[in-house]
């Protein structure tokens, strides 16, 4: 069996291992951008949540006030009014 030559066998093994250590270096660094755009993802998350409950509840308060409006109308505006040229009964509630 030849003898093992040091030098021959350790050039390419360095050189695998730079390679190695230089790719695990660019992963750490892709890693670490990823959480800074996971973090900023987040925060833009929770802002658009909170933007859509206060659009919801604000939706929610115009149809209230729509639906009180529509109680406060007469009963049969469109067709009392125009057909008989009265006035149409108002609902009870002021």
């Amino acid at each position: 069996m030849p003898p093992y030559n040091v030098s021959a066998g350790v050039r390419p093994n360095m050189s695998k291992l730079q390679e190695l250590a230089n790719r695990v270096e660019r992963l750490v660094v892709r890693h670490a951008e990823l959480q800074r755009t996971r973090t900023l993802v987040e925060e833009q998350l929770a802002a658009v949540t909170a933007e859509r409950d206060s659009l919801r509840s604000r939706l929610a308060a115009a149809r209230a006030r729509i639906d009180a409006l529509l109680e406060r109308l007469p009963a049969d505006s469109s067709a009392g009014s125009a057909s008989s040229g009265t006035k149409g009964e108002r609902s009870k509630t002021p």
